[in-house]
């Protein structure tokens, strides 16, 4: 008769008597990690858990590998599988929610300093990983399950929010995951689109009546996943003049790999691909507007005038680095460069209040810090009464002058959260916190911390579609 047969008909004293070094040392091991994880996380409950852990490895009263003395070879095999699968896949999940994180660089808000196409590994320990609103989901997905496109996670048991102990708090100049604020209500058939900039544009009635599919609520660890760098800290005043970014009246440095678009007019010639490779402008973003109907009227309000000819020279709307931008200007080929004017601009935060802001004039406006109060005027209702609503779950409404929170009157609030503003370095093709407000803390997901790959999408295999040169830099 085998041992592991023998062991299965001891009892429980004289399996723990029986036990090995081995075992008692691999119990120890997996034990202490387990209690520092329930110390991190703070939940003691959880130690209740070291029962299971100590008759996994010690005493063995329920036969957890039953299973490995079957006749059936096929059984086995099956069940070898299913352990390997299942242990491989708790702790991706468990990795994927408390230390590290993959993500896709999808948009072109973070150029030149991120890529569309880099693949980052995010760092959630620095900043403390959150413990999810909604955990009970299928792993490794976020919001949908692929192919049925159906939803991925269940809304019961819903979690508040917590956050862990992290190795420090968000700085300024960090670039920060988050999930995206306004993702709070989607219309599926438009999930690139932010649901509240369309209300602002088209109306309630006529979003919500099926013209962009249902219009669903999400949690926040279900709401998109975004990217930008942090520019404004909690207290914080922050105002933008003529695309420069001020902190309590001091302007804030540009980052050195910031883009804005310009107007580029050559001299009669085009622009080659080598050309664009050299200023490393991906083919999306080479627009030539005279290949548009409505160029002639652009044109106009930039003052370019016809040649000779009588035609106009190519023209380019194109996003350019402050070095890709002296470049041009000392090309002898290249007739004139115009910054993309203010009014080219997207709507602006708030979208139900008349400031007056623009993309590139924006502000000034206080970024909300935990334990500060406010009025509760018309200016700040503007500004904040979606952090009191929709962030921070209070009910708010207005009678006359009168303010009610939760039905209390009210004219002062005192915030719960600290805020962060973020900007993408793509300042002109970046929809961030001048277009849909504040990141709330409890949204914040981690850092990125390395590249690990890095694919042009306008590129084939060999002819650099791998970019080698970014592969393990740290992003930054």
């Amino acid at each position: 008769m085998s041992s592991s047969k023998e062991n299965t008909r001891l009892g429980v004293k004289e399996r723990i008597s029986a036990a090995t070094r081995s075992q008692w040392i691999k119990f120890a091991i997996v034990s202490i990690i387990y209690i520092l994880f329930t110390v991190w996380i703070v939940n003691y409950w959880l130690l209740i858990g070291l029962a299971l852990i100590f008759d996994i490895y010690i005493s063995k009263i329920i036969p957890w590998g039953a299973w490995k003395q079957s006749k059936n070879k096929i059984l086995r095999t099956i069940a070898d599988w299913a352990d390997a699968i299942i242990f491989a896949l708790v702790a991706v999940y468990i990795i994927n929610i408390f230390i590290f994180q993959m993500y896709t660089i999808p948009t072109s808000s973070l150029e030149k300093t991120l890529l569309v196409g880099d693949y980052l590994l995010v760092d959630k320990v620095s900043y403390g990983p959150r413990v999810p609103n909604t955990p009970l989901a299928f792993p490794l997905t976020h919001h949908t399950l692929p192919i049925v496109n159906t939803k991925s996670y269940s809304d019961f048991p819903h979690w508040d929010y917590k956050r862990l102990k992290g190795l420090r708090d968000v700085q300024r100049y960090d670039i920060v995951v988050f999930n995206f604020p306004a993702g709070d209500t989607v219309a599926l058939n438009a999930q690139d689109r932010d649901y509240h900039e369309l209300v602002a544009r088209e109306g309630w009635n006529r979003v919500n009546s099926g013209k962009y599919g249902k219009v669903v609520f999400r949690p926040v660890d279900r709401r998109e996943n975004y990217v930008k760098r942090c520019v404004g800290m909690p207290g914080n005043t922050l105002q933008v003049i003529n695309n420069q970014v001020y902190i309590d009246g001091t302007a804030l440095p540009t980052p050195p790999k910031a883009q804005f678009n310009y107007y580029v007019e050559t001299n009669g010639s085009r622009f080659t691909e080598k050309q664009f490779r050299k200023l490393e402008i991906s083919r999306s973003d080479q627009i030539l507007l005279n290949l548009y109907p409505e160029a002639g009227w652009a044109f106009g309000q930039l003052g370019i005038s016809v040649n000779e000819n009588g035609n106009y020279n190519p023209v380019y709307l194109l996003p350019l680095t402050q070095d890709a931008h002296d470049f041009l200007q000392r090309s002898s080929w290249i007739k004139s460069i115009r910054i993309q004017p203010d009014a080219f601009g997207e709507l602006t935060y708030p979208y139900n209040y008349p400031t007056g802001w623009t993309r590139d004039n924006f502000g000034p406006i206080w970024i909300p810090k935990k334990g500060e109060t406010i009025v509760l005027n018309e200016l700040n209702l503007a500004l904040y009464s979606r952090c009191i609503i929709n962030y921070e779950g209070n009910t708010l409404s207005k009678d006359g002058d009168r303010v009610y929170i939760n039905g209390i009157p009210t004219n002062s609030y005192t915030f719960k959260y600290d805020y962060y503003f973020m900007m993408g370095d793509n300042r002109h093709n970046s929809l961030d916190s001048r277009s849909w407000g504040f990141v709330p803390e409890d949204h914040i997901v981690g850092t990125p911390l390395i590249i690990w790959m890095s694919l042009d999408k306008d590129r084939t295999l060999f002819d650099g579609k791998i970019r080698w040169k970014r592969l393990f830099r740290l992003a930054k």
